[in-house]
């Protein structure tokens, strides 16, 4: 008779070669954030900043099937459910895709185009200090 770390052995290899383990335990380490996310706590409003990063790494997580990551994503930061349009992104990014580009996350294309870039004699892009932009709110500051 098979003892119980026998049992449990046999599992976790059954599991792992199906490869359903690693999304178990995602599955439960995102049902546990959810129980303990406290709800009443007020989340300060999304900058712009924010809203493009977070749809951008949600995109990316969604590609990839890291979905429960990307659930947890959303719930913790506040993030629309709806994830926002492509169209719109690309938009506010300022980058125009080609049809090659459009299957795929645009993290990638932008990774991409600094990996490859070739532009000052470094080839190196000057990165300059900047603070998110203040949350927009519908009210109106003006006296």
């Amino acid at each position: 008779m098979a003892s119980v770390a026998d049992l449990k052995e046999v599992l976790t290899e059954t599991l792992e070669s199906r490869g359903v383990l690693g999304q178990i335990k995602a599955r439960i380490r995102a049902e546990v954030f959810h129980a303990l996310d406290d709800q009443r706590e007020q989340r300060p409003p999304l900058s712009r900043e924010n809203l493009l990063i977070n749809e951008l790494v949600r995109e990316y997580l969604e590609f990839n099937k890291y979905r429960y990551s990307a659930s947890v994503l959303s719930a913790e930061s506040g993030q629309p459910e709806v994830p926002l349009d492509r169209h719109f992104l690309t938009s506010e990014l300022n980058v125009i895709e080609d049809p090659s580009t459009q299957k795929l996350p645009l993290l990638y294309s932008l990774i991409s185009h600094f990996v490859n870039a070739s532009g000052n004699n470094t080839g190196k892009l000057f990165l300059r200090s900047c603070a998110p932009s203040e949350p927009r709110t519908s009210q109106s500051t003006q006296p």
